[in-house]
């Protein structure tokens, strides 16, 4: 039992340290979320516009048919 206890205790300060960790860091972290949206962002744009480029070719492509 107290091998167990041990265990839940190493696991209780490892947990703290990682909190205390983000505590005093907490801008780094901010700046990886932050330029993950931007990545999401930046991907979700290039989806529409690549959308609306295959859109665009369709017409084009039809609208050269008809002459």
């Amino acid at each position: 039992m107290e091998f167990l206890w041990s265990v839940v205790a190493f696991l209780g300060h490892a947990i703290e340290a990682v909190f205390a960790y983000v505590e005093h860091h907490h801008w780094i972290f901010a700046f990886l979320a932050g330029g993950y949206v931007f990545y999401l962002h930046d991907r979700a744009v290039h989806a529409r516009f690549d959308a609306l480029d295959k859109r665009i070719d369709e017409v084009r492509k039809r609208l050269a048919m008809e002459y």
